[in-house]
C-alpha cells in the first residue's frame, strides 16, 4: 500500500507541475502550488512511516536474538549441570563398592566368633544399606530442589533483564540518558530534534501514542503551539 500511495503522489505531483507550468492565470498558478506542497508533505509523512516501520524490525529482530543467546545459555548452564552431578554419583558408588570389598577380605582368626557373627553381620550389612538408602533419598531430593531453585531464579532474573551484551564504543547513543538503542524506542517528530530517539522508559511511555509525538526538550511547556509551529516550518520546506 506504500509502494502504491507514493506512485500515485508522484504522479499527482507530475500532474500538476504540468498544469502549474501552462497555466498564466495568477490564480491558478498559486493553488496548483498549493497542491504541490500538500503533495510534497504527504509524501514526507510517507517516508518517516517507513522508517518507522523499519525500526520496529530492527528492534523485533534485536529482541529475537537477545532471547536465542539466552535460551542457549540456559541450555549450555543444565548440561554442565547434569554432566556434574553424573560425575559425582559414579565416584559415590564407586566409594561404597570400594569399602564393601575391603570389609569381605577382612582377615579374622577366630573361626568360631566369625561363626557366631554370621549372621549379625549380614543383618548389619542389610540395616547399613537400607541405611544409605533412606538417608540418600533426601540428601538427592535436597540437591535437585535446591538445582530447581537455582534454575528457576536465574531464570527469572534473565526474563526480567536481557544478558549484557558486548558494547561498541563507536554506536551512536540517544535519549535524555544518553545511552544505545535498547528495548522500544519512540522518535521526535519535530525534524530540527538534536537526539531524535527516546526509550519509552525513559519519556514515561509504555506504547506508541496516536498521532505526532514529540519530546520533552522540543515541547517545551505548549505542545499544541510546538505543532503549529513545526507544521509551518514543514509547509515553508516544502514550499521553497
Amino acid at each position: 500500500s506504500f509502494y502504491f500511495s507514493f506512485a500515485e503522489i508522484l504522479k499527482d505531483l507530475d500532474d500538476y507541475y504540468e498544469k502549474f507550468k501552462r497555466e498564466t492565470d495568477a490564480v491558478q498558478k498559486r493553488r496548483m502550488l498549493h497542491c504541490i506542497q500538500r503533495a510534497l508533505i504527504r509524501s514526507q509523512e510517507l517516508g518517516d512511516e517507513k522508517i518507522q516501520i523499519v525500526s520496529q524490525m530492527v528492534e523485533l529482530v534485536e529482541n529475537r536474538t537477545r532471547q536465542v543467546d539466552s535460551h542457549v545459555e540456559q541450555f549450555e548452564t543444565c548440561q554442565e549441570t547434569n554432566d556434574t552431578t553424573g560425575s559425582s554419583g559414579k565416584a559415590g558408588q564407586d566409594k561404597s563398592k570400594t569399602e564393601s570389598i575391603a570389609q569381605a577380605e577382612k582377615p579374622n582368626n577366630k573361626r568360631s566368633r566369625r561363626q557366631r557373627n554370621n549372621e549379625n553381620r549380614e543383618n548389619a550389612s542389610n540395616n547399613h544399606d537400607h541405611d544409605d538408602i533412606t538417608s540418600g533419598t533426601p540428601k538427592e531430593k535436597k540437591a535437585k530442589t535446591s538445582k530447581k531453585k537455582k534454575r528457576s531464579k536465574a531464570k527469572a532474573e534473565r526474563e526480567a533483564s536481557p544478558p549484557d551484551l558486548p558494547i561498541d564504543p563507536n554506536e551512536p547513543t540517544y535519549c535524555l540518558c544518553n545511552q544505545v538503542s535498547y528495548g522500544e524506542m519512540i522518535g521526535c517528530d519535530n525534524d530540527e530534534c538534536p537526539i531524535e530517539w527516546f526509550h519509552f522508559s525513559c519519556v514515561g511511555l509504555n506504547h506508541k501514542p496516536k498521532g505526532k509525538w514529540y519530546c520533552p526538550k522540543c515541547r517545551g511547556e505548549n505542545e499544541k503551539t510546538m505543532d503549529k509551529a513545526l507544521e509551518k516550518s514543514k509547509k515553508e520546506r516544502a514550499y521553497n
